[in-house]
């Protein structure tokens, strides 16, 4: 079991002050984040990112962790006009809508991820592209969310991560190449002019395994390392052995540079760090 002493905690919040507050929180194996936002203006006063000293290995120990950091930090104890939930999984395929039903959406899952009988599979509908985001949630956290405060919207990582990767690209005609690192994953989304070209996500363990699957899928869709550009989203930094290796091989890298500069003073975030719940 994972002791509060162990969590590494960071925050950054600005001086404003707000009436009535929305919540974004974000929840993995490896960590825990939230936003705190202003409801009328949608401006954020606060993030925290809770990282954990190692990946969580049920999502049983991730509610009690969850538990813990709801009962210790005063700032998730308030009242909040709307609370957003994103589950940050590998528990997910994406699907076109021409093969898409509703009422059957267990097979979508069974070639990519172990179920079970028992599990609760549900979907997202994008905003911008005519697919659905097929997922398992944490079920146990939703209850609880639920528990505390009423009725909320949840969503998978990669709806809200696609949706507005084709938002923030829909003006550029170039093919863009999207890297999104998280401790144990990647997210790799290409686009172009607001039309997904593809999107995957894949589970690495060393920085040789990072730096194949970005080739991989670069040898896939016929784009030359040495010509395209790759943009970075997320935890990675370019002191960091990823980067140093991706660069390697990769001539033209250069990090997400997000329309909310919210965390352009911050001593602990950088400012491409957080792009699904900040942006």
């Amino acid at each position: 079991m994972i002791k509060v002493k162990q969590l590494q905690k960071k925050t950054k919040k600005t001086s404003a002050i707000a009436h009535y507050k929305d919540l974004s929180i974000q929840f993995s194996l490896d960590g825990f984040s939230f936003c705190i936002s202003n409801s009328e203006n949608k401006a954020p006063l606060l993030f925290t990112k809770y990282a954990f000293p190692a990946s969580i290995t049920s999502p049983e120990l991730l509610l009690e962790e969850i538990i813990r950091i709801f009962n210790t930090d005063k700032d998730l104890q308030q009242d909040f006009s709307s609370v957003f939930a994103i589950h940050q999984n590998n528990l997910a395929t994406l699907v076109p809508n021409k093969l898409f039903d509703r009422n059957n959406l267990a097979p979508y899952l069974k070639y990519t991820v172990k179920t079970l009988k028992t599990d609760f599979i549900t979907y997202d509908l994008h905003n911008i592209i005519a697919a659905n985001t097929v997922y398992i949630p944490y079920v146990n956290i939703n209850n609880y969310l639920f528990q505390n405060f009423g009725e909320f919207e949840y969503k998978h990582h990669s709806t809200v991560l696609i949706d507005k990767l084709l938002s923030y690209s829909q003006e550029n005609s170039e093919q863009q190449f999207f890297v999104h690192v998280s401790p144990n994953d990647i997210d790799v989304v290409v686009c172009k002019e607001g039309k997904l070209i593809f999107y995957n996500s894949f589970s690495y363990s060393s920085k040789e395994d990072f730096i194949y699957y970005i080739l991989f899928t670069a040898e896939q869709l016929q784009m030359d390392p040495n010509n395209f550009q790759l943009t970075f989203i997320g935890d990675i930094e370019k002191e960091s052995e990823l980067y140093i290796i991706t660069y390697t091989y990769v001539r033209n890298i250069h990090f997400m540079n997000p329309i909310d500069n919210f965390f352009a003073d911050s001593d602990d975030f950088s400012n491409h760090s957080n792009f699904i719940l900040i942006a």
